[in-house]
C-alpha cells in the first residue's frame, strides 16, 4: 500500500503518542451530555448555569492557533461548534510542554476528540465551549479534503461526484448538508410506514434469493445454492409472495424491499435499489389511485410544509387529484396515431415509422412500452396517471371491467418518469397461467425479460385470492423527488460504481 507523504506523517504522530503513553483510539465509553447544535441553539445568558458542566465529542474540522491558546471547529453529528482551548487550562501543572507537544504536533484536523467544559460567548458573540478538558478519542491517518469557509462561502469543498459516491463517508464529513438528504430519506419512509400502519397493513418480510424471479418484467441476478444445489435469483419483485399472503388471510400487507434487476445504470436506476410494494384485499386501482393520492400529498406537505415540491427546474405540486390519461389516448395525443386497434405487425411498422427500435423478438406489449416511453413519458410533469393498459403490457393485471384488451393498470409519472406502478391483481388461476405462458412464448422468441412460471404462485390463487389492488413505489427516485436530487446516486449511501483500477489489478 502506498502512502502520501501526509499518511506517511500521521503514522509517525501515531508512534509518538504511543511513545508518550497516549493511547490514540481508547476503549473506554465517553460520556456525551451535549450536541454541538443543541449548545448553538439554546445556550444564552439566562441559561449558562445549564450549560457549566458539559461534555461533548467530535471531529476537528479546523484549527486556529494563538500561542498559548487555540479555537478550534468541532463537529458532531448535528453541527459545528467552536471550543476555546487554553493552555492553563488543559496544562495546569507547570510543564506545559506536553501541551505544546500533543495538541500543536500531535493532534491533526479530521482527528476525533471529546471535549469537557462549559458555554460561554466570545466577545464577537460566537456561543462557544471553554473546554477544561481534552481527550483524543481516535487519530485520524488520512487527511481529509480542506475545506475553506469565508463570509459564508464554502471553498474547495468535495465536489467530484467519483470521490463522493465512492468515499461516502468523507462526503458525509466534508458535506455535512448531504446527510439532511438522508435524514429526509428515513423521514418518507417513516411517513409511508405510519400512512399504512394507519389503514391497518400489516409490514412483512419475504425472500430476497427467489427460485423465480417473477413479479416484474426484468433480468435478473443469478446465483447458486451449494447446499441445495439449485440455482437462486435475487429478486426483481416481491409481488407474487405478497400477494400469496393476502391468498393466506391477511387483508393487507406492505414491505420495504430491496429488489435488483441486472440492467442498465444511469441517473435514474441502480441495479440495487429500494421499493415499497402494498396490497390491499377488497380493493381495486380507483381505491388506490385515491391512496397514493394522499400519501404523496402527506409526505410532500410533512417534509416542505406545501404540496409545492421543486424538482430541478420545475415546480412539481401533489396536491391531490392528479390528471388520469388512458395510455392510447395518451399515444394519439403524442403522436396523432391510434394503436388500439393494431395488430403486432402493424404497430411494429408503425414504431419503425416513428424512429422507434422494433425488432422481432418484442411482442406488442414491449413495443407500446418503448412507444409510450419514447414518445410520451417525459411530457408529463406534474402528476399524472397513465391508466388502462393493453393487456400483452401487464401479465399479472385483472382485465378491465368494461374495456376489452385492455387491463386496471395505472402508472404514477412524475417528472417525466414512472414512480408508481399498481394494479387490480389477476385472481383467476386460469387466465393467470395463460398469462405466464404467453410470456414463456415471448422468452422463446429471446426476450430475455419475459416472466417464468411460477407454478406455486398459480397453486396459491386456486386456493382462491379474494379481489385485491397492489401497487409499488420506488422509494429512491420518490427521494430524489422530495429532496431535489438530480441523480439517484445522491439518494443512495452506497451507490454501485465500478472497482478502482487499483484494487480490480490486484494492487492495494
Amino acid at each position: 500500500m502506498e502512502l502520501s507523504e501526509q499518511e506517511l506523517l500521521r503514522r509517525t504522530k501515531l508512534e509518538e503518542l504511543g511513545k508518550l503513553g497516549i493511547d490514540a483510539y481508547p476503549a473506554a465509553l465517553y460520556p456525551v451530555t451535549h450536541k454541538a447544535t443543541e449548545i448553538k441553539n439554546s445556550f444564552s445568558l439566562e441559561t449558562a448555569e445549564q450549560y457549566k458542566d458539559i461534555c461533548l465529542a467530535g471531529r476537528i474540522m479546523s484549527v486556529r492557533d494563538m500561542g498559548k491558546a487555540a479555537f478550534v471547529v468541532l463537529q458532531d453529528a448535528t453541527g459545528k461548534i467552536q471550543i476555546y482551548i487554553r493552555r492553563d487550562d488543559i496544562c495546569p501543572q507547570e510543564d506545559k510542554s506536553l501541551y505544546d507537544l500533543v495538541f500543536k504536533k500531535l493532534i491533526d484536523i479530521g482527528d476525533i476528540v471529546g471535549v469537557k467544559g462549559y458555554g460561554f460567548i466570545t466577545k464577537t458573540g460566537e456561543t462557544s465551549v471553554h473546554a477544561t478538558e481534552f481527550v483524543l478519542l481516535s487519530k485520524s491517518l488520512k487527511p481529509l479534503p480542506i475545506v475553506k469557509e469565508k463570509e459564508g462561502e464554502t471553498f474547495d469543498a468535495v465536489t467530484d461526484p467519483e470521490f463522493r459516491y465512492r468515499q461516502r463517508y468523507a462526503d458525509l464529513i466534508i458535506n455535512p448538508e448531504v446527510r439532511e438528504v438522508f435524514k429526509s430519506r428515513t423521514k418518507i419512509i417513516q411517513i409511508i410506514r405510519n400512512f399504512y400502519n394507519d389503514l391497518g397493513m400489516l409490514e412483512v418480510d419475504t425472500p430476497i434469493l427467489q427460485p423465480i424471479p417473477g413479479g416484474a418484467a426484468a433480468r435478473p441476478f443469478t446465483t447458486h445454492h451449494n447446499a441445495l444445489d439449485m440455482p437462486l435469483y435475487l429478486r426483481i419483485a416481491n409481488e407474487l409472495y405478497l400477494k400469496r399472503l393476502i391468498v393466506g388471510g391477511f387483508d393487507g400487507v406492505y414491505e420495504f424491499a430491496k429488489d435488483f434487476r441486472n440492467e442498465g445504470m444511469d441517473r435514474t436506476h441502480n441495479p440495487e435499489f429500494t421499493v415499497m410494494e402494498m396490497y390491499a384485499a377488497y380493493k381495486d386501482y380507483f381505491w388506490m389511485m385515491d391512496q397514493t393520492e394522499q400519501l404523496l400529498e402527506k409526505i410532500a406537505f410533512e417534509l416542505h410544509a406545501t404540496t409545492e415540491v421543486q424538482v430541478g427546474s420545475h415546480t412539481i405540486n401533489f396536491k391531490a387529484p392528479f390528471k388520469r390519461i388512458t395510455m392510447y389516448d395518451s399515444i394519439k395525443e403524442h403522436t396523432g396515431i391510434d394503436i388500439s386497434e393494431m395488430d403486432e405487425s402493424e404497430l411494429r411498422n408503425t414504431c419503425l415509422q416513428l424512429g422507434i427500435h422494433a425488432d422481432a423478438t418484442m411482442g406488442k406489449g414491449k413495443m407500446i412500452d418503448e412507444l409510450f416511453g419514447e414518445k410520451c413519458e417525459a411530457s408529463y410533469i406534474q402528476p399524472t396517471y397513465i391508466i388502462d393498459y393493453p393487456e400483452e403490457m401487464s401479465p399479472l393485471t385483472k382485465k378491465h371491467r368494461t374495456k376489452k384488451g385492455l387491463v386496471e393498470r395505472f402508472e404514477l409519472i412524475v417528472n417525466g418518469k414512472e414512480l408508481a406502478n399498481a394494479y387490480s391483481e389477476l385472481n383467476d388461476p386460469i387466465d393467470q397461467r395463460k398469462r405466464f405462458e404467453d410470456q414463456v412464448a415471448l422468452m422463446e422468441r429471446g426476450d430475455d425479460e419475459a416472466m417464468f412460471i411460477d407454478h406455486d404462485f398459480l397453486r396459491a390463487l386456486e386456493y382462491g385470492m379474494p379481489p385485491t389492488s397492489g401497487i409499488g413505489i420506488g422509494i429512491d427516485r420518490l427521494t430524489m423527488y422530495m429532496t431535489n436530487q438530480h441523480s439517484i446516486q445522491d439518494v443512495l449511501f452506497f451507490p454501485q460504481m465500478r472497482m478502482e483500477a487499483k484494487h480490480a489489478s490486484g494492487n492495494e
